[in-house]
C-alpha cells in the first residue's frame, strides 16, 4: 500500500509540532475508509479565540473531500474533522459499490415476445 501525502500548514498561526503530530496521526486513519486517498491537506488557522481546521482529501477517481470545523482548540477540531470525513469517504465508497451505477435506469427493460 502506498503511503498518503500529509500537508500541515498554518494560515495567520505557527502550528507547532504537537498539533501538526496530532493532525498528521489522526489523519493516516483516512485511508482505511477508502483506499483511493492520494493526499490530505490540513489548514489550521487561528480566529481571535478560535481555532478553525480544515481538512481537504483527494482520493483519485472521486471527487475532493472537504470538512471545516471551527472550536475553542485544534485537537477537539481535528477529531470532529476526522469523523466528518470518516462518514465522507464510507458513504462514498458504499455509492461505488451499489449497484446502481449512474447511467442504468430502474425501469425494467421491455420484453421480447
Amino acid at each position: 500500500m502506498e503511503s498518503v501525502e500529509i500537508s500541515v500548514t498554518g494560515r495567520h498561526v505557527e502550528v507547532s509540532n504537537r498539533v501538526r503530530t496530532y493532525a498528521e496521526e489522526k489523519a493516516q486513519k483516512l485511508p482505511r475508509f477508502f483506499d483511493r486517498v492520494q493526499s490530505i491537506d490540513i489548514v489550521v488557522d487561528k480566529e481571535k479565540e478560535l481555532s478553525s481546521v480544515e481538512m481537504i482529501v483527494r482520493a483519485a477517481g472521486a471527487q475532493t473531500f472537504v470538512a471545516k470545523e471551527v472550536g475553542p482548540d485544534a485537537h477537539s477540531c481535528i477529531d470532529l474533522l476526522v469523523d466528518k470525513l470518516e462518514r465522507q469517504l464510507t458513504k462514498h465508497k458504499e455509492k461505488l459499490r451499489s449497484h446502481r451505477h449512474p447511467g442504468h435506469s430502474a425501469e425494467p427493460l421491455p420484453e421480447s415476445e
